[in-house]
């Protein structure tokens, strides 16, 4: 059974490869993070006219404390994928809050790395997302309890007093709420 089980993986990812499914493209935004998927002739196409405004809300981290958290990554791939359909960049604001369990994703290598004896992964996709215009907003209630200080958290991260402060806050200056 587990060789029919390897046998059916290994057929499906050669075929998906060879129809073209499996091909991650490079974004323009964000290059080396959020590599999307190439869809062709969508039966709902993307406004080229719209500006986004979104915020995501990210309160959970990977559990293998070497890997990247995918929920952060999802701006990168909003990013990426809207330009690649043909957005300029300035139609696409985007911010996010940090709460929760992933408030460790924010820290810098130096306190990730006393806290779970790795760099912390999420460092470059947090300077690359800060660098991009992404106002990457940790709340200070998860920080305060956690005991995280300002000399703990990565260059451009910002700090409120709460997440659902800055999730109100950015929703009443126009932008959407995504939860991831």
């Amino acid at each position: 059974m587990l060789r029919d089980l390897l046998l059916f993986s290994v057929g499906f990812i050669f075929a998906a490869n060879a129809y073209g499914q499996v091909q991650r493209t490079e974004g323009q935004i964000i290059k080396d993070f959020g590599e999307t998927f190439k869809v062709e002739n969508p039966d709902i196409q993307t406004d080229l006219s719209a500006n986004h405004k979104i915020i995501f809300d990210v309160s959970s981290s990977a559990e293998n404390k070497q890997a990247m958290n995918k929920y952060i990554e999802t701006a990168a791939r909003f990013l990426n994928m809207h330009a690649d359909a043909g957005l300029d960049k300035n139609q696409l604001k985007v911010a996010m809050t940090i709460h929760g369990g992933a408030w460790q994703d924010i820290l810098t290598d130096e306190a990730y790395k006393k806290q779970f004896g790795y760099e912390n992964p999420n460092a470059g996709l947090i300077e690359a997302l800060t660098k991009a215009g992404v106002d990457v907003i940790l709340c200070g209630q998860t920080a305060a309890f956690r005991e995280v200080n300002r000399n703990d958290i990565l260059p451009g991260v910002k700090l409120a007093l709460s997440a659902m402060t800055a999730l109100l806050q950015y929703q009443e200056m126009g932008y959407r709420f995504i939860k991831f």
